[in-house]
């Protein structure tokens, strides 16, 4: 016990220097401390199915490595801790031609060639009182309003600070104000913008670039099967949201039950931009024993598709692998399946696949209407034992179509392992 506690003071103690913590390391501290290092090898090839174009195709294989150590708190009304992300994303397949739509490596302005590697590091003070806890420095918070990428080699981060309270009970509440983001691909630190779509019709005018994201908000958990939440959301000069979120989960009988999803969302511009948007998404999923069969409807109504801030995830229901279905007076539907092979016996294999439809698109000047399809398939297995214990696969493959867009078809496969170091 004393050699580990040792161990983890030494390693803690220069991070804790960075923010000036006076205040001796207390047992808390340290015995509540944990870190882990994940692991990701990923290749994705996306082809665009364009004869004669610049670049029909992207195709790159990287490795990623993601370092995330957080600590507990010192002694006192007032417990102070710190916490830091490492990442490191490694080029293991990459040139000019096939680089830059993937989403994997950072691309070269000139040569457009990806970098053989990129890192960032990221420090996150934090004080907590109770049951409120206050972070500064590197963020993801997962909200409503905000949900940071990570469907790629590394994460999206952000910097400000953001306030979590569960003090008061079955409430989640959230507020705070980012200021920068660092992209999936990139070691940059950049003012944000919002994100504008093929046909989301968005415009914006003046400096489209600004350094602060408000939000607050909560969720109140009702009973065991209900929450329910509200957020509010202001990119500066850009556009104000707000956002209403509903989850019930109905048991029918013995290993059967009905979850319901619902969400609306209502956007204004904020001054630089045009953003109109009422959003509204509705999804059901039964499940049965290993089967999940899911429906959902997602209608974008208003004078522009849905706002959220450039190359995080849209909260909405349809959102796949490729599209969001977020185009201005859009219309989709998606069924979807899942079913887990640990009820044919097989534990750690799993099978999922959907299907959406979108219409009724706003092509802005041009005439008529958009259409848009994709399915997904995702097949992946956990290995559950031996020296490869818990070493994930998966296999992810898209097709879209589209009346206004280019048509692709993508495959990504990605093997990760996640350890835990203390």
């Amino acid at each position: 016990m004393y050699v580990k506690r040792s161990v983890r003071i030494v390693q803690l103690s220069g991070i804790a220097g960075v923010i000036g913590v006076c205040a001796p390391a207390s047992a808390a501290f340290v015995d509540d401390s944990k870190a882990s290092v994940e692991t990701r090898n990923f290749y994705m090839n996306r082809d665009f199915r364009q004869s004669g174009a610049a670049q029909s195709k992207g195709e790159e294989w990287a490795q990623g490595f993601i370092l995330r150590m957080e600590s507990g708190y010192t002694e006192g009304p007032v417990g102070v801790g710190i916490d830091a992300l490492g990442q490191l994303g490694i080029k293991l397949d990459s040139s000019p031609d096939r680089a830059g739509v993937t989403g994997l490596l950072p691309q070269g302005p000139v040569s457009k060639r990806a970098p053989d590697d990129y890192s960032e590091l990221g420090l996150t003070g934090k004080l907590k009182v109770s049951q409120t806890t206050l972070k500064l420095g590197t963020l993801m918070p997962k909200l409503p309003v905000l949900v940071p990428n990570e469907s790629r080699l590394l994460p999206q981060t952000f910097q400000g600070g953001q306030l979590n309270s569960l003090d008061l009970e079955n409430l989640s509440f959230n507020a705070g104000r980012l200021t920068q983001v660092s992209q999936r691909n990139s070691s940059n630190r950049e003012d944000m913008t919002l994100m504008k779509g093929p046909r989301r019709n968005i415009v914006t005018s003046a400096n489209p670039l600004t350094d602060q994201f408000d939000f607050i908000g909560g969720d109140y958990k009702w009973n065991s099967a209900l929450t329910t939440g509200y957020h509010y959301a202001h990119l500066d000069d850009l556009y104000k949201q707000h956002y209403l979120t509903l989850t019930h989960t109905l048991p029918v009988t013995e290993g059967q039950s009905l979850k319901s999803d619902l969400r609306w969302s209502s956007a204004t511009d904020d001054g630089n931009s045009n953003v109109d948007n009422r959003m509204l998404g509705a999804m059901f999923t039964y499940s049965l024993g290993a089967h999940a069969f899911g429906i959902s409807y997602q209608d974008m109504s208003g004078d522009t598709g849905f706002a959220n801030v450039n190359g995080t995830d849209p909260y909405l229901v349809n959102l796949l692998q490729i599209n969001d279905f977020a185009n201005q007076d859009e219309q989709s539907w998606q069924a979807r399946y899942d079913f887990n092979f640990a009820g044919l016996g097989i534990p750690g294999l799993t099978f999922m696949t959907r299907y959406v439809k979108g219409d009724e698109i706003n092509l802005g000047a041009a005439p008529g209407q958009g259409k848009e399809w994709e399915r997904n398939t995702d097949i992946g297995y956990v290995i559950q034992s031996g020296a490869l214990k818990n070493v994930g696969l998966k296999w992810r493959n898209a097709t879209y179509r589209s009346s206004f867009a280019s048509d692709i078809d993508e495959n990504r496969l990605i093997v990760s392992y996640t350890l835990a170091l203390w």
